[in-house]
Formats: structure tokens, sequence, C-alpha cells
């Protein structure tokens, strides 16, 4: 790592850049649920549940503690292995300067390895914090680039940086994307299995190829959906959020994922998809939160599967520094 040795501590061979660092930065990343059924790596919508990065001035070295908010626990990651320190070594290398004497406080509400972009917040929190204390070289965009290129899709990343619901387009020319703010009458019950599926495992229960009518089949689903909730028109959701590029295949690595999906529908749910690469799963509705989660919630217990679930609306704001 750029500007970690021995774990801690800076080389001392290069000259170090002073720096006025602020007595304490403090950063909200909002959690992500990307896919939406149709929209494989390219739809995405932050949801008001976030995790919180604050940066204080110590005299020397790099300290990392990270807080399990859920349990009050001490989550124990080496530094090598943490998203956010990998961020910020990314653009310090861009840069060439260095930063010396910071504690990192992480409180972890993003539950991780679960579909709900727990990684696109420390990705994004790291940029955005390495870019406040160098003076801000770069502006937003060249962050989103830069978290694009880290996580190697947009379609968390995005809307952890811009909120709302975010299209998302990779062009000859990079990156693309449309951001749409949607109103707190959509509700996400959002269902959270206790186990983990990392993401780049998920991605091998993928085919290589598909046909063109699952092709056609997606692409006329994402466009009912962007246009659904443009228009806050939500009659057509069951049918928007209709997926075959990869819940009926990572499907098999969650039991009951289908008929967790049938029961939210019965409870009154508008529509029902993986979240991201899951194993967690998104119920949109407007009314019957607590009727949907908890039909969700006793349908996984049926396949011995203990889970949880959180009512969630839109946050339409992104990334933002709080102090």
């Amino acid at each position: 790592m750029f500007f970690l040795q021995d774990n801690v501590k800076i080389t001392k061979n290069i000259v170090q850049m002073q720096m006025r660092l602020s007595p304490m930065i403090k950063i909200r990343v909002p959690a992500t649920t990307a896919n939406l059924g149709p929209g494989f790596d390219c739809l995405g919508i932050a949801l008001n549940l976030y995790n919180y990065f604050t940066i204080e001035k110590i005299e020397e070295g790099l300290e990392a503690v990270l807080v399990d908010q859920s349990s009050g626990n001490i989550l124990d990651l080496p530094l090598e292995n943490n998203l956010f320190i990998q961020a910020m070594d990314e653009l310090l290398q861009r840069t060439g300067r260095k930063i010396d004497g910071i504690r990192i406080t992480e409180e972890i509400n993003i539950p991780f390895a679960r579909g709900l972009g727990s990684s696109a917040s420390a990705v994004v929190a790291g940029l955005v914090a390495a870019n406040c204390l160098t003076g801000e070289p770069f502006q937003e965009e060249e962050l989103i680039e830069m978290a694009v290129d880290i996580e190697g899709h947009p379609d968390n990343v995005v809307p952890a940086f811009k909120g709302g619901f975010i299209i998302n387009v990779i062009s000859r020319n990079g990156l693309c994307y449309k951001k749409l703010e949607l109103g707190d009458d959509l509700k996400f019950v959002v269902l959270i299995p206790d186990f983990e599926l990392k993401t780049n495992a998920v991605r091998q229960a993928l085919p290589e190829k598909i046909g063109y009518a699952d092709a056609v089949f997606n692409i006329s689903r994402a466009a009912l959906l962007t246009a659904s909730l443009y228009t806050r028109d939500y009659k057509q959701m069951r049918t928007a959020m209709e997926d075959r590029l990869h819940q009926d295949y990572r499907s098999r690595l969650i039991p009951g994922f289908f008929q967790v999906m049938e029961a939210a529908y019965e409870a009154g749910a508008l529509g029902v998809a993986l979240s991201g690469s899951g194993p967690s799963m998104i119920a949109v509705a407007e009314d019957n939160m607590d009727e949907i989660g908890r039909a969700m919630v006793e349908t996984f217990k049926e396949h011995e599967i203990k889970a949880s679930y959180l009512v969630k609306t839109t946050d339409n704001q992104g990334c933002r520094i709080v102090n």
C-alpha cells in the first residue's frame, strides 16, 4: 500500500506533505440496492440506511476501528483488507501525497456481503475522505470514475455517491448516468437473511451467454421499471421487476427464494427482487410493509433460514460530509 508500511507507519524516505487536518471529518454514505430485477449491473437505488466514517487527527500512524452498530462489537479487519483504506490509497497514489496521523472509525449499519452496497460505501467514503484531506484535487465526477474502477461496476457506487434512482451506462467514452429522485411514498422492505454471499463468488453462478429472448425480456422490463418510477405509477411493478439474467441462477444459492418472493406478493408487495447479488431481497410497497416483512421472514424460517427486515425509503442525497 502506498501509505502503509508495517501496517501503521508511513515510509520516512519520502518527504511528507504538510496538511492541515480538521480535528474531525465525518462522512455518511447510504446503502444501495442494485439491479432491481431486470437492471443487471446498471440500475440502483440509494436507501436511507447509512455507514458513518469518522476521521480524527492523531500524533502519527494509522488506526482503523470498525464497530458493528447492530451489536456494538468491534470487528476484526486487517488494514490491508479495509476497502476504505484501499480507496484512500488509490487516490493518494494519483496525487503523490501522504497522510500520516489519522484514526478512522467506521460505524457499520449496512451488513457485509448481503447485497446492500457495504463495499461501495467504504470505497466512496475512502475516496471522499482522501480528497478532502488533500485539498480536493479531484472533482466529484472524477471520484465517481475512480469508484467504478475500484468496484468494477457502477450499479452500487454511483447511487452511493449521488443518491436517488440511478441509470448507469458504460460507454466507449466512460460512465454515463442519469439520476431520478424518488418520493417517500415508495417504501422498500429490505429482507436480510442471516448468511453472507460474496459478490465475486455469486457471479460465478451466472452463464457466460444468454439468448435473444432473455435479452429482450430484460430490456423491456428495465424500460418499464424506469418509466414506472419516473411517472410514479406503480401498478405494473410486478411485471417491471421480473428478470431472466441473474436471479434464476443466483436463487440456487438462496433456499426458498421464489417462495419468499411469492409470500411478499401475497402480503401486498408491488414488486420483489434480489438486492444486488444477494442474499438480501427487497419488496417495493406503498403500504402493509410490516405484513410483507413478516411474511418474508416466516417463509425463510420454513427453509431453516433466520432473517430480519427493515423498512426504508430512498435517500436522494447520496454521500455527505456531515461534520
